[in-house]
């Protein structure tokens, strides 16, 4: 399977897409006309770059999702949701952003841009999308995928998959992104090549660094979804301790009401338990921040695993033609010598029936070297492309661990010290609950 090159008529120009929307903003996509045709009539895409419009930094945010209603493929009524995408140029010669197109896309649609991205960048490690339906969720939280909370953690996802495409020195520039950020109706295939990098093939000689690689993938992978179901167990255990301190500021309300002297430090302390009980359910809010990132990276380790699997495509096209190839030479050898060196139907004709005729073997002899000459060829060229697309991966492969050790540092980091916040505020609440009784 050939490695699809960076076609410049799917490259804009070289300026990358500036991502300065909001950091919580997210997007999505629809299909629709034919892509070579939306490539070639470009009426948008050919005036963008004469203008030069995508030189000039845009604003890329999903402002609001949607709950509608409406008929599927198979003409049945179903519910989804749509997010409201919008592109803004914020470079204006007054200073303010200028909206430039808005359009709705549906979840859906993102996976038709992700799976054209798979196929014709199959050396990039593509950005994931965000959950279809909640995973990892503690008990309280609801796992409906038209539950409002999780849609709005889905939109700021959706977001983020664009702005990190926006962002990536390549991709940002192919022109099927910007019909997905600026026009409602256009069309990609991704064809049979998504289907065979989704195949497994045994290859002979598989390259160690690529079989270390798909290892990393699955124990980053493994490791994510501990770390992701240890949080959730102690989301869990959390939201019962918290809330159990309400029971607290229960019974020192009542005690209150029949004390004289202790009265009110016993109301004050109720009431300071109260508010410690009822903190968890931001507090856990904003800790699913903070687990949407690591499924992000949960996520990853399945792009990298794809980049894995097109390598192994490429190396066993590469086995099979070396393999037709000695096939050839070897016919050719024996129609040449008069020998058959392995056990074969036509050397069992042969045996049988006699040899050939001389101009009926001149013939064969012929084609086998026409066809040889042209193995060779494909073999030259296949072998290019093997070594083009391994250069080009692990060019993006260190981009992305750079990225990757970025990200999780700052999450990591930025959990631990919420953690430490959540902590601080639990020895307040406590504190003055001891001012309260020091006072009775």
């Amino acid at each position: 399977m050939e490695q699809a090159p960076l076609d410049p008529e799917r490259q804009l120009p070289p300026a990358p897409l500036e991502p300065l929307g909001r950091s919580d903003a997210g997007l999505e996509a629809t299909g629709g006309e034919e892509a070579e045709g939306s490539r070639d009539a470009g009426s948008g895409v050919d005036t963008m770059t004469e203008n030069n419009f995508w030189l000039k930094k845009i604003e890329i945010s999903v402002s609001e999702a949607e709950k509608r209603t409406g008929r599927n493929a198979m003409n049945m009524q179903e519910t989804y949701t749509a997010y409201l995408v919008e592109t803004r140029s914020v470079e204006h010669a007054d200073g303010q952003s200028v909206l430039t197109d808005s359009l709705w896309r549906r979840y859906s649609e993102f996976e038709l841009l992700r799976n054209y991205l798979l196929v014709y960048y199959p050396h990039i490690v593509v950005p994931p999308l965000p959950e279809k339906r909640a995973e990892f969720v503690w008990h309280k939280l609801s796992a409906d995928n038209m539950d409002p909370d999780f849609v709005e953690r889905r939109r700021i996802g959706l977001e983020n998959f664009l702005l990190r495409i926006a962002s990536h020195p390549i991709l940002c520039r192919d022109k099927i992104f910007y019909l997905f950020l600026t026009q409602t109706n256009y069309f990609f295939q991704a064809d049979s090549r998504l289907k065979a990098l989704n195949a497994t093939f045994r290859v002979k000689n598989p390259d160690k660094r690529f079989t270390e690689l798909k290892h990393y993938s699955d124990e980053l992978q493994s490791v994510i979804s501990h770390l992701l179901r240890v949080r959730a167990r102690v989301a869990d255990r959390l939201y019962g301790v918290y809330k159990v301190h309400g029971n607290y500021g229960r019974v020192f309300s009542e005690w209150s009401a029949i004390e004289k002297e202790m009265g009110d430090g016993l109301q004050s302390a109720g009431h300071h338990m109260d508010v410690y009980a009822s903190s968890i359910d931001d507090i856990l809010e904003d800790e699913e921040h903070y687990a949407d990132q690591l499924k992000e990276y949960l996520f990853y380790a399945e792009a990298l695993r794809a980049v894995c699997r097109k390598h192994e495509l490429m190396q066993y096209d590469l086995e099979m033609a070396a393999q037709d190839l000695a096939s050839k030479k070897q016919q050719c050898e024996e129609l040449a010598t008069g020998t058959v060196r392995t056990f074969s139907l036509k050397g069992m004709t042969t045996k049988l029936f006699g040899q050939e005729a001389p101009e009926q073997r001149e013939a064969r002899i012929k084609v086998l070297e026409e066809q040889i000459n042209e193995g060779e060829q494909q073999l030259k060229s296949k072998n290019l492309e093997g070594r083009e697309f391994v250069k080009n991966a692990w060019a993006d492969i260190e981009r992305f661990k750079e990225q990757k050790n970025r990200d999780l540092k700052e999450a990591l980091i930025s959990y631990a010290v919420m953690q430490i916040s959540m902590c601080k505020k639990g020895i307040q609440v406590w504190t003055n609950a001891k001012e309260c009784f020091s006072k009775m």
